[in-house]
């Protein structure tokens, strides 16, 4: 059941990006719509995040948006708990702080929830900055190479069809 899953998330990412390759965009306008749907996906927008994507799919026509569904689909509810584990731990490592103390006073809760919340926004800023670098420099690298392959492909199938007529039988 797992495999299935995991095969049925990979078949979805792939197809998107692959339509992504096939637009008419860029490898840069491909890449940095991936990143930029990477970054907004990682941070904690509670599902606010998808709804600025579409509103930037819309204002911006370089906007790829195969792309931004690609990055949503990425990140999605069975990779983020993990995004928020990397973004706490790193966040903890940035603050130097070395855990969160248990004490039952109301002043001290208030003080752990704040430090927590402080710890986890600061840990996913850095956490969505990298995996949006990251992923601008894959997804630029495969298009580029899905382009070039593409091309190659057309420019046999016209040497093809150029020289079929003289082709034995």
């Amino acid at each position: 059941m797992i495999r299935e899953r995991l095969a049925r998330y990979r078949n979805r990412v792939r197809r998107e990006l692959t339509t992504a390759f096939r637009e008419e965009h860029t490898p840069h306008e491909v890449g940095l719509s991936f990143s930029v749907g990477i970054f907004v996906t990682a941070l904690p927008t509670g599902g606010l995040g998808i709804g600025l994507l579409a509103g930037f799919a819309a204002w911006w026509s370089w906007v790829s948006k195969p792309a931004i569904i690609a990055s949503i689909a990425v990140l999605n509810p069975l990779i983020k708990p993990a995004v928020y584990v990397a973004s706490f731990q790193t966040g903890g490592l940035l603050l130097g702080t070395r855990g969160l103390r248990s004490s039952t006073t109301p002043a001290s809760i208030t003080e752990m929830a704040g430090a927590a919340i402080r710890q986890l926004l600061i840990g996913n800023l850095v956490i969505a900055v990298l995996l949006s670098i990251s992923s601008y420099a894959v997804v630029v690298y495969l298009t580029r190479i899905h382009q070039k392959r593409e091309q190659r492909r057309s420019e046999q199938s016209l040497a093809s069809a150029a020289l079929g007529p003289f082709r034995r039988r």
